[in-house]
């Protein structure tokens, strides 16, 4: 933001070393830095009480808290971020850690979820945090769909694609429902799907029903319109978010509090509103982005921070997301190039599928 960018310039070099000492030693150890521990470490040589002077200052630019009344600081979610936008010291992915993700990837001759599985136990493994990893639709062109009533209340549609896989989904029709309607709104809907993904198709079966609405059958633009639904998220019975690593997100220190972290977070997960919106965080253009404590959309009352990245296919389309998620004391620099990286292994692996 432009004036967090203004407060970082108009710092001097003793304040802002001693924003980002305090920072880094809280990353470190989840515990809050005092001033006599910053005279070890500081650059120049200057009292305790001088750094305690600055810490004063920091803390009433709302760049650090201090947790108790004779405690060090911590940064603030707004120093947080400061940090994370101008002083974050990004390194390359480390050997090891790039070894790590690729050996436990293994060898790319499973289905995709079986895949994006591996890769959430991977990222997780590697992070020591939890994983999100947001799985594609299926993209493939549509070969021909068919409408089957099962009951008065039940019907189902056949989903053959192009590439062979094939997907049966049950919806609710309207009622008053009729084979003639049935095979109207099939041969409606097949007119147009053949060569097209399902997104496509979606975009031009509400185009052409707009434009065609008086030459369809009222019970047949009914059938159609219920079948969309069931194209989109809702009631989708195919996982598409893959969680693992939930035990990591666990410390040492606060027990409780952890307890009660995680079941706010997981609570948010299974309401299942995450799925849209998690790939929605990724969508503002390529690379990792970080989101801090209430900047998460998914998580804001977690406490916790995500570092998600999308990946794309061999068309450069963004069909899903991975992240890890954390308590706000993530070791972003460490984190930021292990997803980056995991992304665009997942965007390669998928690309080579295809």
């Amino acid at each position: 933001m432009p004036e967090k960018t203004q407060l970082m310039q108009e710092m001097n070099e003793r304040s802002r070393e001693v924003f980002r000492r305090v920072v880094e030693g809280y990353l470190e150890s989840g515990t809050p830095v005092g001033s006599r521990t910053l005279t070890r470490t500081m650059s120049e040589k200057v009292s305790a009480a001088t750094i305690r002077n600055v810490m004063q200052d920091l803390e009433y630019l709302g760049l650090l808290g201090s947790p108790h009344i004779s405690a060090g600081r911590i940064p603030t979610q707004m120093g947080l971020r400061m940090f994370v936008d101008g002083l974050l010291e990004v390194g390359d992915l480390n050997g090891e850690d790039r070894d790590r993700i690729n050996q436990t990837l293994g060898p790319n001759n499973t289905d995709v979820g079986g895949l994006l599985d591996r890769v959430g136990q991977a990222l997780s493994g590697v992070t020591g945090s939890a994983s999100l990893v947001l799985a594609p639709k299926h993209e493939a062109a549509i070969k021909h769909v068919e409408f089957v009533s099962l009951a008065t209340d039940r019907a189902l549609v056949v989903l053959v694609f192009a590439d062979g896989h094939v997907e049966n989904r049950i919806f609710t029709p309207p009622k008053g429902q009729t084979p003639s309607s049935m095979r109207e709104a099939a041969n409606f809907v097949n007119s147009l799907a053949e060569g097209r993904t399902l997104s496509e198709l979606s975009a031009v079966m509400a185009h052409e029903i707009k434009n065609r609405r008086q030459e369809i059958d009222v019970l047949a633009r009914e059938l159609v319109e219920n079948g969309l639904a069931v194209w989109s998220d809702k009631g989708e019975s195919t996982e598409r978010l893959i969680v693992r690593g939930r035990g990591n997100l666990l410390s040492d220190q606060d027990p409780a509090a952890d307890m009660d972290r995680i079941r706010s977070l997981f609570d948010d997960l299974e309401r299942k509103r995450d799925i849209a919106q998690f790939l929605e965080l990724t969508e503002e253009g390529e690379g990792v982005r970080i989101f801090i404590g209430s900047e998460n959309k998914l998580f804001s009352l977690s406490g916790s921070s995500l570092v998600v990245s999308p990946y794309m296919n061999a068309d450069r389309k963004i069909i899903g997301a991975v992240g890890v998620i954390g308590p706000t004391r993530l070791n972003y620099g460490r984190i930021v190039p292990i997803v980056d990286y995991t992304a665009q292994l997942v965007g390669k692996l998928i690309a080579d599928r295809s």
